[in-house]
C-alpha cells in the first residue's frame, strides 16, 4: 500500500456541508432491521440489548429522532438550574457536528475519484455489470464516509474523555445493525442507535459520561468499519492517499486508525532505578531520557531538547541474558508515570506486543502499523519499548527469515524515517536485546542512541545484589541474618545515578575491540585527534572494513555527541514545582534549557568527548559485525570437541 499523496481539506469546502450535517443532527429517520428487533437476549448487559431493539415498540414504522434534541434534554435532566449548554454536552454535539462534515467531504471527494459520480449522473442507464459497480461503490463510499466521521469526532474529543473507560466499555452492549447501503442510510442508521443509547437512564448519569460513551461508541463503529472492509471493493482511491485538514494536526491515511490500542496503557511491575544492579551507562541514559521526554510541550507539540539536539526517538540497549533489561524497561516506565502523573501529562506505555508475526500474507506489516501509529499521537508522552527485539527485527538477510519479519521491519524503517516519520519529541521507542548482531542493519542505523546493559561488574556490585536479595529476608525475620556486613562500605552507594555520561566514559582512551584498535592507531600516526581530518580518515578506514558503515552512523555519532552537550541535570526543584519549568510555555523552556546548556558547556571539552563518543561507537559496530562469526565458530569449535569426547570414550569402552 503506497500512500504517498496527500490532499488537502480546505475549511471552506467544509463550511458549505456543515448546514446538512446540523441539519442531520436535528433530524432523521430509521426502521429498524428484523435482525436488530430480534436480538440474542443472553447477550451482554440485556437490558440495554432489549431497550434497542424495542427503540420503536418492535414495529416496521419509521421512527424519528433528533440528536440535537437528546442532548438538550440531558441539559435538563443532568443539570436543570444551568442556563447555557454545559460544556461536556457542547463539545460532543459539536464534535459530532464537525465529524458528520468531514465525512460528507469524504464521500463527495471518494465519488469523485472513483468514478461514482458519473455512475449515479448515469443511473437509470446502466446495465447490470454497471449497477453492480454502482452498488459495490456506494457500499466502499458509505463506509469510508462512517469511517472519516468517527476518526475525526474521536480525534477532537478523545483528549476530553476519562481515562480509564472499562466502567462506559461494561455498559455498551454494541451496535445492533450498521448500514453500508447508502451515505444517507448508513448516517441515519449510525445516529440512529447514538441517539438510542444516549437516551437509555443507565448509560449517561453525568455531563462527563456523554463524553465518554461518545468515544465508545464510534470506537466500536470504526471497528465495525474495519470487520467489513475486506468485503469492499473499489478501495484503491482510498487507500493510495492521505487526506490532511489545513490549519490542523487532523489527516486521515486510508483505513489507518491511530487511536486504536491507544485508550489504555500496559500495566507494568513498579522498579526503582536503585533496585537495579551496575548498569551506570544504561541507568545514566534512562535518566536523561525521562527528563527530555517530560520536557515535551503539550501546547506548541514539540520538544525543546529536539531543538537542542538531545533527543532522540530511537535508542538500543543491549547485553548477555540476565543483566536487567526487563528491570529497566520497568524502571523508565515507572519513572515517567510517576512524574506525569504528577504534572499531569497523558502517559503511554505502549510495548511491542509478542504476537505481532502473523501467518497471512500482509497481516504482519498490517500489525505493525497498528502499533506504530500511536507513536503519532502528540497528545501524550508515548515510551515504546521492544523486549527481545531479534526476534521481529531480525537480520532479514538471514536463511530462514519469514516473510512477516521483513513486512515488520519494512514498517518499521518507513516509520522512523521518511515522509511517515512523524515525532513530536514525546515518544521514544527502546529496542532491547541479547544479541544486537543478530538484528537486522537498516534497523540498527535507525538507532541513534545506544548503551550496554552490562549488569554487575564489581565486588561492590555483586554485594549489593546480594543485599537486595536478603534484606527481605531480614524485614520478615530480623536478626535470622547471622552474617557479618563489610567495614568499608555502605550498601547501594554505588548504585546511585551519574552525575554525567563524562563520569562514566572518563576511562575510555582507545577502543577495544582490535580491529578498531589497528584503525585507530593507523589514522592516529598521522593525524591528531583534536584535528578535524583525524575523524574523516577514521571513518573512511573503518568504511573500507566494515562496508555497512555510511553517513547514517556518522550523524548517530553526531547526535551522540549532541547528547553530551545537553548532559545536564534539570533543576530537581523543577518537579516538584511543576509552573518553575513544566507548565511554562514552550519559548520559555527552550530558553532556560539553552542557559543551563551554556553554563553546562563551560566545562566541557568538545575534542575530547567527540574522541570518546567516536571511540564508544566504534567499538559497538565491530562488535556487533563480529559477534555473530564468533558464535558461529565457537558453536562449531564446541561441536568439534563433543564430538572428539565421545570417540575417545568410544574407544575406551
Amino acid at each position: 500500500m503506497n500512500q504517498n499523496s496527500t490532499f488537502p481539506i480546505k475549511s471552506s469546502e467544509l463550511d458549505m456541508l456543515r448546514d446538512e450535517a446540523s441539519s442531520y443532527l436535528k433530524s432523521i429517520q430509521w426502521t429498524q432491521g428484523a435482525r436488530a428487533k430480534s436480538l440474542d437476549k443472553n447477550a451482554k448487559d440485556e437490558s440495554i440489548l432489549m431497550y434497542l431493539s424495542r427503540a420503536n415498540n418492535g414495529s416496521s414504522a419509521v421512527d424519528i429522532i433528533s440528536v440535537s434534541k437528546t442532548i438538550l434534554a440531558l441539559k435538563k435532566r443532568l443539570l436543570p438550574d444551568s442556563v447555557a449548554l454545559p460544556i461536556y454536552l457542547n463539545q460532543t454535539l459539536y464534535a459530532v457536528q464537525e465529524g458528520i462534515t468531514l465525512g460528507i467531504w469524504i464521500k463527495d471527494s471518494f465519488y469523485d475519484a472513483s468514478g461514482l459520480s458519473s455512475l449515479n449522473e448515469n443511473k437509470s442507464a446502466l446495465d447490470s455489470n454497471g449497477k453492480r459497480e454502482f452498488e459495490s461503490k456506494m457500499h466502499t463510499a458509505t463506509a469510508f464516509m462512517l469511517f472519516a466521521s468517527a476518526y475525526k469526532i474521536l480525534h477532537d474529543i478523545k483528549p476530553h474523555a476519562s481515562d480509564d473507560l472499562s466502567v462506559m466499555q461494561q455498559k455498551f452492549a454494541g451496535i445492533p445493525e450498521v448500514s453500508l447501503l447508502s451515505p444517507l442510510k448508513g448516517i441515519s442508521c449510525s445516529l440512529y442507535y447514538y441517539d438510542k443509547y444516549l437516551g437509555h437512564p443507565d448509560i449517561v448519569k453525568s455531563d462527563k459520561d456523554v463524553i465518554d460513551f461518545t468515544v465508545v461508541y464510534f470506537e466500536a463503529l470504526i471497528a465495525e468499519i474495519q470487520l467489513r472492509k475486506s468485503n469492499l471493493e473499489y478501495t484503491e482511491t482510498i487507500e493510495d492517499r492521505t487526506y490532511k485538514l489545513e490549519q490542523s494536526e487532523f489527516a486521515i491515511s486510508g483505513w489507518n486508525n491511530v487511536f486504536e490500542g491507544t485508550a489504555k496503557s500496559v500495566e507494568f511491575n513498579k522498579v526503582q532505578f536503585e533496585q537495579i544492579v551496575g548498569n551506570r551507562d544504561a541507568k545514566h541514559f534512562a535518566r536523561r531520557l525521562t527528563e527530555r521526554l517530560l520536557s515535551y510541550d503539550l501546547t506548541a507539540k514539540k520538544n525543546p531538547f529536539q531543538e537542542l539536539g538531545g533527543f532522540m526517538p530511537v535508542f538500543m540497549g543491549y547485553g548477555i541474558p540476565g543483566t536487567g533489561k526487563s528491570m529497566l524497561i520497568a524502571a523508565i516506565a515507572t519513572k515517567l508515570k510517576a512524574h506525569c502523573d504528577n504534572l499531569d501529562i497523558p502517559f503511554l506505555f505502549h510495548p511491542m506486543p509478542d504476537t505481532l508475526i502473523s501467518t497471512f500474507q500482509g497481516g504482519s506489516a498490517e500489525k505493525m502499523v497498528e502499533w506504530m501509529k500511536p507513536m503519532q499521537d502528540p497528545t501524550k508522552l508515548i515510551f515504546a519499548p521492544i523486549d527481545d527485539a531479534e526476534n521481529n527485527l531480525q537480520e532479514r538477510s538471514s536463511q530462514g527469515v519469514s516473510a512477516g519479519v521483513k513486512e515488520v521491519i519494512g514498517v518499521f524503517l518507513r516509520y522512523t524515517e521518511g515522509a511517515y516519520a512523524v515525532n513530536y519529541g514525546n515518544s521514544a521507542i527502546g529496542l532491547f536485546t541479547n544479541l544486537p548482531e543478530m538484528l537486522d542493519k537498516a534497523v540498527i542505523s535507525r538507532v541513534q542512541g545506544r548503551f550496554k546493559i552490562d549488569g554487575a561488574r564489581t565486588t561492590n556490585d555483586f554485594l549489593d545484589q546480594d543485599h537486595l536479595w536478603w534484606r527481605k529476608i531480614e524485614d520478615t525475620l530480623p536478626n535470622f541474618i547471622n552474617m557479618q556486613d563489610p567495614e568499608a562500605y555502605t550498601y547501594l552507594q554505588e548504585q546511585g545515578l551519574a552525575d554525567s555520561m563524562g563520569a562514566i566514559l572518563q576511562q575510555i582512551e582507545k577502543p577495544t575491540e582490535a580491529r578498531i584498535h589497528d584503525i585507530y592507531d593507523k589514522v592516529e600516526a598521522k593525524f591528531k585527534t583534536n584535528q578535524h581530518l583525524f575523524y574523516a580518515n577514521l571513518y573512511k578506514e573503518v568504511q573500507n572494513v566494515f562496508p555497512f558503515f555510511s553517513s547514517r552512523d556518522v550523524r548517530n555519532i553526531q547526535s551522540a555527541i549532541a547528547l553530551r552537550l545537553t548532559d545536564f541535570d534539570l533543576d530537581a526543584h523543577w518537579f516538584d514545582t511543576p509552573e518553575a519549568y513544566f507548565k511554562k510555555e514552550y519559548t520559555t523552556k527552550l530558553n532556560m534549557l539553552q542557559e543551563l546548556m551554556k553554563s553546562n558547556m563551560k566545562g566541557l571539552n568538545f575534542s575530547e568527548i567527540r574522541r570518546q563518543e567516536v571511540v564508544r561507537y566504534l567499538d559497538n559496530v565491530a562488535t556487533i559485525a563480529d559477534t555473530d562469526f564468533k558464535r558461529q565458530v565457537d558453536a562449531r569449535v564446541n561441536q568439534f570437541n563433543i564430538e572428539k569426547e565421545a570417540r575417545q570414550q568410544f574407544d575406551n569402552a
